[in-house]
Formats: C-alpha cells, structure tokens, sequence
C-alpha cells in the first residue's frame, strides 16, 4: 500500500488530462450504463469531476471513489464521442492504478491475477482440470447458441447461460508454430488471447485455415498468456506489466512482419494499453510491437488481399453484425470484419439498429454488476433478433460470450459466431 503523499504525487499526474474535459455532457447521450441508471456518477463527467474533486480534497474516500470507477464497461463510448478529445480510458486505468496501489488488491482478484494469470502456464492447467469436470457441475440449454447453465445453485455463476471450457484448448492443438511466409511473402505473428485459446479455439483455428488460404507464414509462440486486460482494468499493474514483458520476450526476436490477434480485446491491448501503461523500460518495445499489431479482419482485408463473393445462394442465411467496442471505437475498424462476412455467398448481410451500441459485457463489469450487464445486453439481444437472423457475428470472444447468454435466456436459436469463422467457411467447403 502506497504512502498517502506517493498517492497525491501519482493523482496529479492525471491533472492536465483532467482540465481537457469541458463538463458539456456529451458523454450522458451514449454511455451504455448512464442510459440505464440515469445517475451522474455513472457517466463519464460525473467520473472526471469526482476525481478532480478527489485531488482537491486529498483523497478523503478514496474506497468510495474506487466503487464508483468500477461500475464502468471501459466500452470507450464516451472517448469516442467526446469533442475535446478527453482520453477518458488512460484516465480511468490510470486513476483504478492509483487507487489500487494505495487501497490494495480485493483478496480475491489479488490470489487471481497474481497466482493465476501471472503465470499462464499454471494458468493453462488450472483451466484444463476445470474442463475436466465441468459436466459435472453444467447441463446444456441452448445447443444452437452452444450454451450451459450450472446444475446447482451459484453465486458466481447466477442465471447465466455461458459457453463452457473447450475440452481441448487451442495450445494444446497447436503448442507452437513457425512456418514460412508462403506466396504472399507475408509473415505474422499470432496472439491467441485467453477466450479464444480456451473457449472459443474453433475461432483461432479459422484464422491459421484464412492465413494459410492466403500464403501467409504464421510464429506461433508457445506458452502464450493473458494480454493483461483484466489486471490493468482493476488497478493490478505489476501482473499487467509481468505479462507485458513475458509476451515481449516471446515475440520480440521473431521474424514476423504484422502481429495479428481474433480478439478485438487484445488488439486494442496491445496497440494502446501497453505502450501508455507499461513501465518505462518496457515502453520503446511495446511501441514498436504495438505499430505493427492488427486485428485478423483488417490484415485479411488490408495486407493479405481476402476474396469477394462472385455469387450469392438465393437461400443464404441471414446473419448480422456487432461492433465490438474495441474494434471500433477503440481501433477504428468496421468494414473489414463486413467484408469477410459478404465474402462468403453463403450468407446475407442484414444490418441490426445500433449495431454499434455497447453489448454490456465489460469483462469484470459482468461479474461484479450482473444485473446492469444484463439489461444492456437484452437491448441487444432485441436488435439482433428483430433481424430475423440465423446467426449474429462479432470480432470479440467476450462479445460472444455476453451475446451468447442474452440469446440463450430469451429462447433464441440463433448462432454466435466470429467473422474469420464465417469467411474461412467459404473456402473450407470448396
């Protein structure tokens, strides 16, 4: 726990990013929880005010303030709309950092990210035991969305219908790879990330089906771990830049031209938390990696030059698309996980209304606030449904997994999927 004058020292710091924000409240017309609670403290302004406030009055509650910080999906709505430019997320990480570092970790989150995902290795076989047994503990309830619920009452799991653990992993199926870049003369790296290599593997391994349908070579370190995303957002910066540095000694010295991910998360890990929030001696690094990393769908579309459908099946399933936050708001990618969907004649693009809008999943904000992520996610449960689509498709696993429970509790029968899923199926049949 950090001295009282460590923790004032460390809070200005955040003061010229502070005075940027206008208090105009552009932020209340697009924050995903403001919209739900109606309460200033819940948006963006009344966040900025209560930590400027905070400075003033020498972090008199700091516990209280550190509540309010968390009930946050850190969807970056509020940056993305905000005409003074306010980096409300640095600010936000930042400030739960600071907070923590003088508070402590919860006890919980604390024997999590420091025994666990620290260590990605005991990590993957804590995981692996888990699938295991979870039958015994799980009953299926949706076999076309492909979710479970628990078979006995949960605090932890509630009313949720989630999808379970893979019962083989992804780095179990690929521990490692290094091939040759083929035609293309392109060659990337590959971060798989936590849900894809655990729960969603099918999707990591339409994108090795996509990059070598291109000719693309593919380093596939071993071992691989966490981006660190849940750590950093809950104050834990010491396991976050464990991880930072653990994953740059992995792919520093490789020979890769782009580093690419399926995991909108990561992407936007890695090209913008890392270089802003690592330490110092690791900043030079993060930020060359950070220049060259892509999501899969726009180095598909953008480098490795991916495939129009030349004709479309009359019969196509409908299927429609979520903005991940972090894809969009976040990196500013759109199109390109659309253009992979459209690239396969199997199917038939329908736009939902505010496909854009937060699906409420917010990592940790799920756990800790259930209820107000739920009643997020029914909203889009609704767009996608009104659709009448046959599957809906988004590029973040926690999307997926969020989308996947609304669907699931309202009775739908409609399939969740990733884009790279959807495009590598239109060569994958020929």
């Amino acid at each position: 726990m950090a001295d009282i004058g460590e923790l004032r020292r460390l809070m200005r710091q955040l003061e010229d990013q502070l005075v940027v924000c206008m208090r105009c409240g552009m932020c209340q017309a697009v924050c995903p929880v403001f919209a739900q609670t109606g309460r200033e403290a819940d948006v963006a302004r009344g966040k900025l005010v209560l930590l400027d406030g905070l400075m003033q009055a020498m972090l008199d509650d700091p516990r209280s303030v550190r509540e309010r910080l968390q009930r946050c999906l850190l969807c970056g709505s509020c940056a993305a709309n905000c005409p003074s430019g306010v980096n409300v997320l640095d600010i936000f990480l930042k400030a739960r950092a600071i907070l923590a570092g003088y508070l402590g970790l919860p006890p919980v989150k604390k024997a999590i990210f420091r025994r666990l995902l620290a260590h990605p290795r005991m990590l993957d076989r804590v995981v692996e035991f888990g699938a295991v047994f979870q039958k015994l503990f799980t009953r299926p309830v949706n076999e076309i969305v492909g979710t479970s619920c628990a078979r006995f009452a949960s605090p932890l799991l509630a009313d949720r219908h989630f999808r379970t653990l893979a019962a083989v992993p992804f780095h179990r199926r690929h521990p490692s790879l290094d091939t040759p870049a083929g035609w293309s003369g392109l060659k990337v790296g590959f971060f798989v990330g936590c849900l894809v290599d655990k729960i969603f593997p099918n999707v990591a391994e339409a994108a090795l089906r996509a990059l070598e349908h291109h000719g693309v070579g593919v380093f596939l370190p071993e071992g691989q771990g966490c981006c660190g995303i849940p750590a950093v957002s809950s104050g834990d910066t010491r396991t976050f830049n464990d991880l930072v540095r653990y994953h740059l000694d992995k792919f520093d010295a490789a020979d890769f031209d782009v580093l690419v991910t399926s995991c909108a998360t990561c992407t936007s890990t890695i090209k913008k938390i890392w270089p802003s929030l690592c330490e110092e001696d690791l900043r030079a690094r993060a930020q060359t990696l950070a220049a060259r990393t892509m999501d899969i769908a726009q180095f598909l579309v953008q480098r490795a030059g991916s495939e129009t459908a030349t004709s479309r099946s009359a019969n196509g399933r409908i299927i429609t698309f979520h903005d991940s936050c972090h894809l969009k708001k976040s990196l500013g990618v759109f199109s390109e996980p659309r253009d992979l969907i459209r690239a396969n004649a199997g199917y038939t693009l329908r736009e939902m209304a505010a496909a854009d809008d937060c699906c409420g999943m917010g990592g940790s904000f799920n756990l800790e606030h259930y209820g107000l992520s739920g009643r997020i996610g029914r909203l889009k449960r609704d767009h996608i449904a009104a659709t009448g689509c046959e599957v809906v498709a988004t590029g973040c696993p926690a999307c997926m997994l969020q989308i996947a429970d609304m669907l699931s509790q309202a009775g739908d029968r409609i399939a969740v999927k990733h884009p790279v899923e959807i495009y590598a199926e239109s060569f994958s049949a020929r």
